[in-house]
């Protein structure tokens, strides 16, 4: 078979040019932004026409614009670079994955439980971890933009291509009540805000969207009156007997100085005209690039995932007086 010649395929640079000049919209805005002449702007169309053999741009218009041939080699041009963009950054992040140096971002729920347990695994290995934590949306935006290699958070898709996310582990909403509040009388969570105020986690977190929309799913209308973003203050007032919450295990573990003076229990213990409430879950999710850090996040996949499922759940159940399996629910679920 006959090899095929360079000159059947134009070059990045000659691709880079087109997709500028069709961008900016003329051959001069274009060789300002390449910061190249005019004349060097020109004489890449003239050579992209040539290797393609067809007109590129109508020069009978001023300016002049693509032909349909040149409006179609700009479509598949930036899909080009856009890809090798990608190859490039991914190559470059094999590489620093070599360093060893892996910027992992959890919510600070995860990152406050499993967090110390990651660092003893990877202790003795060559991968070197910086655990951030924070908040969802935040950690999501910074793994988009690549200040982050992976991160674990409450996500499970993402609008940025090559960013995979793989289910952790799934846990699910509970009650919690001042230590010695006596709860069997009520029937509804609204019932029992009359007789405790209900301490919310703020709307702009995560979790406290999902509660609210749960809430409102069941036709629970409680007032707001006293909310917080963060777990450790919710937890204060409920131990202190002002109040309660609806929270998760991990968040309990959390702040697991205050399980002493609390007591947690599931929200079917609740029930509607005679019908239990649902048990309601949150999961997590691994987010990372595919095909870069090699067979890092699968390893780490795993590591997480057994930590919480044969460690950390457990832990969980014991102190909070549960079974197992109302701490960790399985991936599925």
């Amino acid at each position: 078979m006959k090899e095929s010649t360079p000159e059947l395929y134009p070059d990045w640079d000659l691709l880079a040019s087109w997709v500028a000049v069709v961008e900016a919209g003329s051959i001069s805005d274009a060789a300002n932004r390449l910061a190249i002449s005019q004349a060097g702007v020109s004489h890449r169309i003239k050579v992209l026409e040539t290797i393609l053999d067809t007109t590129l741009l109508d020069r009978t218009t001023r300016p002049a614009r693509p032909t349909a041939a040149g409006q179609r080699l700009f479509e598949h041009a930036t899909v080009l670079l856009q890809g090798a963009d990608q190859m490039i950054e991914s190559v470059r992040n094999v590489t620093r994955a070599k360093r060893v140096v892996v910027r992992l971002g959890c919510v600070d729920s995860f990152a406050a439980t499993i967090g110390p347990v990651i660092y003893r695994a990877l202790s003795g290995t060559s991968h070197q971890i910086r655990l951030w934590s924070g908040i969802t949306p935040t950690l999501d935006t910074q793994l988009e933009a690549r200040q982050l290699d992976m991160a674990v958070t409450t996500t499970s898709f993402s609008q940025t291509p090559g960013i995979r996310r793989q289910k952790l582990f799934a846990e699910p909403y509970v009650v919690v009540l001042p230590k010695n509040f006596e709860v069997d009388r009520f029937t509804t969570l609204a019932a029992l805000s009359r007789n405790l105020q209900f301490i919310r986690y703020s709307a702009r977190s995560v979790i406290g969207q999902h509660i609210d929309a749960y809430l409102a799913s069941n036709g629970e209308h409680i007032e707001r009156s006293c909310e917080f973003d963060a777990t450790d203050p919710v937890l204060s007032l409920v131990a202190a007997g002002l109040g309660f919450a609806v929270t998760t295990p991990l968040c309990v573990w959390q702040s697991r100085h205050y399980v002493p003076d609390i007591r947690v229990i599931q929200l079917s213990s609740f029930s509607r005209n005679g019908r239990p409430y649902d048990n309601p879950s949150r999961s997590f999710y691994l987010g990372f690039r595919e095909n870069e850090l090699g067979h890092l996040p699968a390893d780490m996949f795993e590591l997480l995932r057994r930590t919480f499922e044969r460690q950390v759940s457990r832990d969980i159940a014991q102190a909070l007086s549960l079974r197992h399996e109302d701490v960790c629910l399985s991936a599925s679920e």
